[in-house]
Formats: C-alpha cells, sequence, structure tokens
C-alpha cells in the first residue's frame, strides 16, 4: 500500500510503512513540508493513489463530504506514546491492508478497526 503520514504524527510511522514493505511519505517529505495546507495534501494522496493517515478529523469531515483524499486512515488512540503507536500499527498491519480492499475510511483505535466508509475502487 501506499500511505501520506499527516504531520500530526511521528516520522518514524513512515520508516515502520516502509519496513513492512510499504510506499511511505511523511508531510516532511513534501516541499512545504509540515506547512503543507490539507488541499495540498489531498490532491498528492489522490495523485499518488496514497491513504492519507492523520488524527486530524478535517481529513474525514474532507472525505465524508467530497469524497477526497479518495482514502483516510484516521488514528483515535488518543494520547499514546510513539513506541505504543508503532506497535498497533505493526500489529494491525495486514488488517489495515484487508479493511482498505472494501473500504475508503477506517478508523484505528487501540483495540479495533472500525471500517468507515465504501470501498472507492482505488486498489490497496
Amino acid at each position: 500500500m501506499k500511505f501520506l503520514v499527516d504531520a500530526h504524527l511521528p516520522r518514524k510511522l513512515v520508516a515502520q510503512f516502509k519496513a513492512l514493505g510499504h510506499d511511505a511519505l511523511h508531510t516532511l517529505d513534501l516541499p512545504k513540508a509540515n506547512r503543507t495546507p490539507d488541499a495540498d495534501i489531498v490532491a498528492q494522496a489522490d495523485a499518488d493513489e496514497r491513504v492519507v493517515v492523520s488524527k486530524d478529523a478535517d481529513f474525514v469531515h474532507a472525505h465524508t463530504a467530497t469524497g477526497h483524499p479518495a482514502r483516510v486512515l484516521v488514528v483515535a488512540t488518543g494520547n499514546i506514546s510513539n513506541v505504543e503507536l508503532l506497535a498497533l500499527f505493526a500489529r494491525s498491519d495486514r488488517a489495515i491492508a484487508v479493511a482498505f480492499a472494501t473500504c475508503s475510511l477506517v478508523e484505528l483505535r487501540r483495540d479495533a478497526l472500525v471500517l468507515r466508509g465504501p470501498a472507492t475502487g482505488v486498489p490497496p
């Protein structure tokens, strides 16, 4: 899968995704880095067929209202250490890929994945 990790999440998550065999970018990798406007993040993710990974509910609202970004993985863990977050993603990697085969909006919680949107036809 291809991911674009938002500024609210650690850059180490990109390294984790890559170690798991995924293609991943962080907003720090974009020309405007963490000052990249949400609209530019959405455009980049959709152009590259990436899942936006964020804690920011604005991406959820935009997806629900407009269908863009095409796919969103919202991190809904509350306060969590980076070590715990990375471990959660490692444990959930396969389930996330399976979820995006049928859904366009997935919520990652500490204890479950919540599938919240229909598939958009974009392959995982």
